[in-house]
């Protein structure tokens, strides 16, 4: 049973405040209705005619009138930009794991509209499609990352020539990524890591990344590794792994973006919607420089099935050595809300931890450990009221507007109006 009961006064107040507050994703329009695609296994694409392939040394574009076939690595590089048309659709190779890097110092101006996205997916049809179908997209700069010397290698079998990240230009630009989409992602390239969706290495934050949909990666949809970011309008739909993993020292902020997952998506060592640490190799890790700080807003985190099989466990992971700023936004359908690495007293807890206007819904634990499943002293103490963190159960329709990813989801926040009536939640 799920253990949130609230007496009468204070489920009103709670009605209350809801109605005061935006909670997670806010637009006057659903933005993730036009450009989106929630059912991408019968979306029919045209047949390829052009060959992406090799190395990309000068500035190039791809049209939309043609419909492109990534061949193996293809790799930008040489300061070269490549710029994609809006309305352009390329398809990852399976046989030769299509993926696109762009490398320090180059960029993509992949800059699309609502009308006409840019979509990278498949190139099975539409009976054979699966996650990890092809690669996915790597972006490489010199912004700061915390190894030791400043620099990081991709640990995805890339060719070394073209596999270093990082420097010391917190504002450099790899280009734009708008109003894209990228379906299937997540192959290996060798027996090694599987590839995100997109991944972010040592990116600086005059760079553009909002309106991205990233969908049934056999991955993570976003990774990010070092750099600063900002973030914006990002989607990641049934991912195998996490939705947005941050890792060496990652300054971000993210704003009105959404993890949509699903048990049957999931990986069997559990997967998270955020999972936040400053280091994935310590014995590289630079103490000195910066961990990785993430401050999140209007943040929309769903699980839109309950199962039995374990697979959906918390939905923020923060390790040691990680920051977290978490506001004004929504959490439903997880076992946990937040999971740290090991123990913590309230007072550290609330020094790695800023969270304000919460609806925490449906969730069995607020805040546990890996080897606790709840830190009692941080349960206990943790003043919520003070912080407007609520923590409520109900059904999934009592707080999304259209939960229905197979019409037109809409997954804005209902705003609860004050209630008179005696209420109780069991």
């Amino acid at each position: 049973m799920r253990k949130n009961i609230l007496l009468t006064g204070l489920l009103i107040s709670t009605f209350l405040s809801f109605s005061q507050s935006n909670f997670g994703i806010i637009t006057k329009d659903n933005w993730i209705e036009s450009w989106t695609n929630f059912n991408p296994k019968k979306q029919e694409y045209k047949e390829t005619n052009k060959t992406l392939a090799g190395t990309i040394t000068e500035n190039t574009t791809l049209s939309n009138r043609y419909t492109y076939l990534l061949h193996g690595v293809v790799y930008v590089t040489n300061n070269a930009v490549l710029t994609i048309e809006p309305g352009t659709v390329i398809r990852g190779d399976y046989e030769t794991c299509g993926t696109l890097v762009i490398t320090k110092g180059a960029k993509i101006e992949a800059n699309g509209s609502p009308g006409f996205p840019i979509v990278f997916t498949t190139n099975k049809d539409t009976y054979t499609r699966r996650p990890g179908d092809w690669g996915g997209i790597i972006v490489m700069g010199d912004a700061p990352v915390n190894n030791f010397g400043g620099i990081g290698i991709l640990k995805f079998d890339l060719n070394p020539q073209y596999n270093v990240y990082g420097g010391k230009n917190a504002e450099s630009d790899s280009g734009v990524l708008n109003y894209v989409r990228i379906e299937y992602s997540g192959r290996k390239l060798s027996a090694k890591k599987e590839l995100n969706g997109l991944s972010f290495a040592g990116v600086g934050n005059k760079t553009i990344i909002k309106n991205i949909q990233v969908s049934y990666c056999n991955d993570d949809s976003f990774e990010f590794y070092g750099g600063n970011v900002t973030l914006e309008k990002l989607i990641s739909f049934r991912a195998t792994d996490d939705d947005f993993d941050f890792t060496q020292g990652v300054q971000s902020k993210i704003n009105n973006s959404i993890a949509i997952r699903n048990p049957y998506s999931s990986d069997f060592q559990g997967s998270r919607c955020f999972e936040i640490d400053s280091y994935d190799d310590y014995d590289r890790f630079d103490p000195n420089a910066n961990k990785t700080k993430i401050q999140a807003e209007n943040i929309t985190l769903v699980n839109l099935e309950d199962n039995a099989q374990g697979l959906i466990k918390e939905s923020i992971f923060l390790n040691k050595d990680s920051y977290l700023t978490f506001t004004n936004s929504i959490v439903y359908g997880f076992e946990d809300f937040l999971v740290v690495k090991n123990q913590l007293v309230t007072e550290e807890f609330e020094e790695l931890v800023k969270l304000k206007n919460i609806i925490i819904a449906h969730c069995k634990n607020t805040f546990a450990t890996q080897n606790e499943r709840k830190i009692e002293d941080v349960e206990n103490r943790y003043n919520l009221s003070k912080n407007n963190i609520k923590v409520v159960d109900g059904g999934i329709n009592e707080f999304f507007r259209n939960v229905d990813v197979d019409g037109e989801p809409d997954f804005k926040f209902i705003k609860i109006e004050k209630s008179t009536e005696n209420v109780v939640t069991k």
